[in-house]
């Protein structure tokens, strides 16, 4: 089998070329390299073809996407903080990059799209678990973008054939998540804070809480949308662990797996678009896409954190 995935140098991107690689497959690698690192492929640079372009550049993606039997989208600007500071870039690549994907895939006869939608599209709604048949409620440009690429590949799926799978994640983390950019996320910023002995930031009072999710398992489920049946195509379904953690619990959990007691965290004001919490129903994917999560929070973030205390070492 011939796979693209788009965004194959990033965080998520990488650990799933590693999956298609150990699984036989033929991987071929789409990303512009603006976020994602070659060194997040080091290791296994040989065994793939790299397209050096972006998801606004028609030629390259009409030339990535050729011969392909699935096409893995995972390319995006992946910030809430970053669309609401510039919403017109996170449009280019997030909803047109997106819709230019799912076009240069539909010309190319590729038979199946999976794409990395997000929670994000359900808003902050006080209902939990989020369940997929909830109307969506976007709070930020990033959340808006995502669901917009989720209606287009249900679109496609109905007008075109082209068989398509929303995947909505829920704060991924695990080994190789940058926590060097000012729009990081909250995992690897707090393990890289307590590694240095610093008091963590958090945005607003820490009580809020999201379902955190290894990256592990987000493999395993791009890898079952893939495999699914066509009757379960079309679709949108929740990519989660299932539970829920404060981000205060998150900073002492973190310090616990150092063996290091939590400084006081400096507290800074909310941030627009975040929601107050998050936790997901994963039946639906479990009874159509035959995914289950298999690492829960405690497993995923002890072997993060051993990931980045080996790299400090």
């Amino acid at each position: 089998m011939r796979v693209l995935v788009t965004g194959g140098a990033g965080f998520i991107g990488s650990h799933l070329v590693r999956g298609c690689l150990e699984a036989g497959e033929t991987v071929r690698v789409l990303d512009d390299l603006s976020s994602g690192r070659r060194e997040n492929l080091a290791d296994v640079f040989s065994d793939f073809e790299l397209i050096e372009a972006s998801v606004i550049c028609a030629e390259g993606v009409a030339r990535a996407v050729q011969d392909c039997d699935v096409v893995y989208h995972l390319a995006a600007i992946g910030s809430v903080p970053r669309s609401v500071d510039d919403p017109i870039a996170s449009h280019a690549v997030n909803a047109t990059g997106t819709l230019q994907v799912l076009e240069a895939a539909r010309r190319a006869g590729v038979p199946r799209l999976v794409y990395a939608a997000s929670s994000s599209a359900y808003g902050d709604t006080d209902l939990l678990p989020k369940r997929e048949g909830m109307a969506p409620s976007p709070q930020s440009p990033y959340a808006l973008q995502k669901w917009m690429g989720e209606a287009y590949c249900a679109q496609y799926t109905r007008l075109f054939g082209l068989e398509t799978v929303s995947l909505r994640y829920f704060n991924v983390f695990g080994p190789r998540q940058d926590p060097g950019s000012r729009y990081a996320a909250v995992v690897p910023l707090f393990i890289s804070a307590a590694l240095r002995g610093e008091r963590p930031v958090i945005y607003g009072d820490g009580l809020q809480s999201r379902d955190f999710t290894y990256v592990a398992d987000v493999v395993d489920a791009n890898r079952a949308a893939a495999d699914a049946p066509s009757e379960a195509t079309g679709g949108v379904y929740n990519v989660a662990c299932g539970g829920r953690v404060s981000i205060l619990e998150l900073w002492s959990e973190v310090c616990g797996a150092l063996g290091r007691d939590p400084l006081e965290p400096v507290f800074e004001a909310p941030r627009p678009g975040d929601v107050r919490h998050s936790q997901a129903d994963v039946s639906l994917a479990a009874e159509r896409l035959g995914w289950r999560p298999r690492r829960d929070f405690a497993t995923g973030l002890a072997l993060t954190v051993r990931h980045f205390a080996g790299e400090a070492g």
